[in-house]
């Protein structure tokens, strides 16, 4: 097996020495299958997507285990919910740190059955897809931005030098058709179908769901229901506006950003990188690619939460806070080549709020930027998009 490194290897193996059960959850083709075989070599491995060893699973919960007495790598185990409970059973028996890996590309469903049955029995890490720095393991091609951006980070179109656009035609296509249906009962597919085109023209926005439902000709509560699908599926995911203790008045709306800047393009009906550098939303996708970076850049390192955006009623917009502490992330995000002092003016405003909060604390300032050469300026850190991944974002 041709395999490559993932940045989430630590954070599997320290979880497999602490705990009997190891759940990796992630979107489907982000690579959970090839990273527990290549981790976990000498264990049994079974796979609940045939529908025989999902009824085994299912129907004799009992018998199905039996077979792995010392453990497996189960895949795709939301197919069989119940078997959380028998695999409970086996651990509090015999705890064993790794006994079980278990796997899943259904986000809510699965970690709410897990902590029900195995809380306190497994770690729960999250393998989204590849990186920018994974990206360079895979011999992609890192020197033009928006082939970067255009492409994605799914491993399957890098691993196999598959035409990025056809890839995600089929992915589509597969996510609608089946795992869509088994996350809701969703009747109408061709106008949830839009709504996920929609929601892709919105990347980088506050969500606003009654817009959102006017345009899709459903209800906001419908809109709010499969945006929970979209995020339970790790389509997307939301920043919550950061307010702290700010003598201000401010926007409280989360922002959209999807999590594959490839699949959101492919939405968008975007070909080619031309396409891409023309496109009215061009900012928008770029926005959405580096917080989208940040984020795996940070849950593949076991950190969750602390990412929010910050707008206040009249003053400044931030497109990123990272909060840790009384230690504060700000950073703005521009697709532009040249660097202009004016990009740099939202996080100064940010920072003359932020002195007057209780809650003000060190502050690092932070734009990223569309170019090729970074600058150390005296009002922020300029980073150009390569260099990303070659900053703390913890």
């Amino acid at each position: 097996m041709n395999y490559k490194p993932r940045v989430l290897e630590p954070l599997v193996h320290r979880a497999a020495g602490e705990y009997p059960v190891v759940t990796i959850t992630g979107p489907r083709q982000s690579g959970k299958t090839t990273l527990c075989r290549a981790l976990f070599p000498n264990k049994p491995y079974a796979n609940l997507e045939p529908l025989d060893e999902r009824e085994f699973a299912r129907n004799d919960p009992r018998g199905f285990l039996a077979q792995y007495p010392d453990g497996a790598v189960i895949d795709e185990i939301q197919h069989a919910p119940d078997l959380s409970s028998y695999i409970q059973v086996m651990v509090d028996e015999k705890p064993e740190p790794g006994r079980f890996i278990v796997t899943g590309s259904q986000h809510f469903g699965l970690t709410q059955t897990v902590n029900q049955s195995l809380a306190g029995r497994t770690a729960i890490v999250h393998l989204l897809p590849l990186s920018l720095d994974e990206l360079a393991s895979f011999d992609a091609a890192l020197d033009d931005l928006w082939r970067v951006v255009l492409q994605g980070g799914y491993p399957a179109i890098h691993r196999r030098n598959l035409g990025a656009k056809r890839w995600l035609n089929n992915y589509l296509l597969t996510y609608i058709e089946r795992d869509v249906r088994q996350l809701s009962e969703i009747g109408n597919l061709e106008a949830f179908g839009s709504f996920m085109a929609l929601a892709a023209g919105r990347c980088a926005q506050e969500i606003n769901l009654s817009a959102i439902g006017g345009d899709t000709g459903v209800s906001h509560n419908t809109i709010r229901a499969w945006m929970s699908v979209l995020e339970a599926s790790f389509v997307i995911f939301r920043l919550t506006a950061w307010h702290g203790k700010l003598r201000k008045q401010l926007m409280k709306a989360p922002k959209l950003h999807f999590l594959d800047s490839g699949l959101a393009c492919r939405l968008l009906g975007i070909r080619t990188t031309d396409e891409l550098r023309r496109h009215p939303l061009r900012g928008a996708i770029f926005e959405s690619w580096v917080a989208s970076e940040i984020f795996k850049y940070r849950t593949h390192r076991g950190e969750s939460g602390g990412m929010y955006h910050f707008r206040a009623a009249r003053g400044p917009e931030v497109d990123l806070v990272i909060r840790r502490g009384l230690s504060t992330i700000g950073c703005e995000f521009k697709s532009a080549a040249t660097m202009d002092g004016d990009f740099l003016r939202p996080l100064q405003r940010f920072e003359e709020l932020l002195s007057d909060s209780p809650e003000a604390g060190d502050l690092t300032k932070r734009l990223v930027f569309g170019g090729d050469q970074g600058q150390k300026r005296s009002q922020a850190e300029c980073i150009p998009w390569h260099e990303l991944h070659r900053n703390s974002w913890l």
